[in-house]
């Protein structure tokens, strides 16, 4: 199954798992309920396992990939695709600290772990992870950087190999448990009494992501103009393509041709945007760092969990580490950063669950705001690299549009 399917029938089963939870809440014997309660039990265990690995799986190789590039461009990139996805992280949690407390207010998220006449599991098991997440971001940042150094082609092609081992483990199985876990999570909610207010709830902070991924849009092509010298409104406008593709797709990768042709109406060299539009694919992922760090100060705001500014910057620097080398596959994304909400915010698995569902939910808005500022960024790249990035692919020839 490719990537476009794979993304549409893992949002479909999400629909189709939220549905069919809030309907067998109503009737479910007590019994049958547990049964997927122990799942959730056991999923959620095997996740928190899992979860350093993959973090260390995914990160080690991204930050060992950088000396192995287009030179001093690359790191360029890089790092102007994490401060873009910082800056998407900044605007969302001024936006969670200035509005969720009157948006929200009154309204909370029980989970089954807080809830007095909570269902339980039939047994659990421990499922210790092999270190802490903190320990995996620190290893995999000394290993990857240390390859760059030294030029370690064995341990870049073990490394590799191990987030190929990583990747297979999430397309073929986590990936298609998400549905049952989310059924669970969403039957235990109905059960228990606590999902009208967290629908309602969840679909108000919904409503805010969309229109903020508009508002970082605007933003980061302000700046990419006023660097580049453009009207951004005519190179957003040029963007416009490659938003309407990602947003039927939701996949970065399968956009990449439109927004390839979209970049070279705004007038990118060719060879800059060969080389910056499959990059940001993969690196930039600033719409998804908005859901995220919205559905995150959400849920911090609704479950009464104490987290101050310090904490939360040191939650957004890390978080946008794990964007950069989040897994090309659907839902990749929220489960890189799945170690960050529980170690750093102290989420419980509900609430991961509940992090989870509401992602996939709107996964097609991130991404399109995701390929559309990688629009952007090459605007800013060209400025300074025209010319200067060798030929990295061949062009197809696309009448450019005038920018202003």
């Amino acid at each position: 199954m490719d990537l476009k399917r794979l993304t549409s029938s893992l949002l479909f089963w999400v629909v189709v798992a939220i549905i069919l939870g809030i309907i067998c809440s109503l009737f479910f014997p007590e019994w049958l309920a547990r049964v997927f309660i122990t799942f959730n039990s056991l999923f959620g265990g095997f996740l928190g396992f899992f979860v350093p690995v993959l973090i260390f799986a995914l990160i080690t190789p991204a930050i060992g990939g950088l000396g192995r590039g287009a030179g001093k461009w690359l790191a360029i990139t890089t790092a102007i695709a994490y401060a873009s996805t910082i800056l998407s992280g900044l605007l969302g949690y001024a936006v969670a600290v200035g509005l969720f407390p009157s948006l929200l207010a009154g309204q909370t998220v029980n989970t089954v772990e807080e809830s007095e006449s909570a269902l339980t599991s039939y047994f659990s098991i421990e499922m210790p992870p092999p270190f802490e997440i903190m320990t995996a971001l620190l290893l995999a940042f000394c290993l990857g950087v240390a390859m760059t150094v030294v030029k370690s082609d064995t341990m870049y092609a073990l490394s590799r190999d191990l987030e190929r081992v990583v990747m297979k483990v999430i397309s073929a199985f986590v990936i298609p448990l998400l549905p049952v876990f989310i059924f669970g999570m969403f039957l235990s909610l109905g059960m228990d009494g606590n999902l009208g207010a967290t629908m309602v709830a969840f679909g108000k902070v919904i409503v805010v992501a969309v229109v903020m991924t508009f508002i970082f849009l605007a933003v980061l092509f302000g700046v990419a103009g006023a660097v580049a010298k453009v009207n951004p409104f005519v190179a957003f406008k040029n963007m416009l393509p490659a938003y309407a593709t990602a947003l039927g797709t939701s996949s970065s990768a399968a956009t990449i041709p439109v927004s390839y042709k979209s970049t070279l109406r705004n007038r990118v060299d060719p060879n800059v945007a060969g080389f910056v539009i499959p990059l940001c694919a993969t690196i930039h992922l600033g719409g998804s760092m908005m859901k995220i760090v919205l559905f995150a100060f959400a849920i911090v705001q609704m479950a009464g969990i104490e987290v101050s500014p310090g904490m939360a910057i040191g939650f957004l620097l890390m978080l946008g580490v794990t964007m950069i080398a989040a897994p090309g596959v659907p839902g990749g994304a929220i489960m890189a950063a799945v170690g960050l909400l529980s170690s750093m915010l102290g989420f419980t698995d509900a609430q991961v669950a509940l992090m989870i569902a509401a992602y996939i939910a709107i996964d097609s808005f991130g991404t399109a705001a995701n390929v559309t500022g990688d629009g952007a960024i090459a605007l800013i790249i060209n400025r300074f690299a025209k010319g200067k990035i060798n030929k990295v692919r061949e062009v197809e020839t696309v009448e450019p549009e005038p920018v202003q």
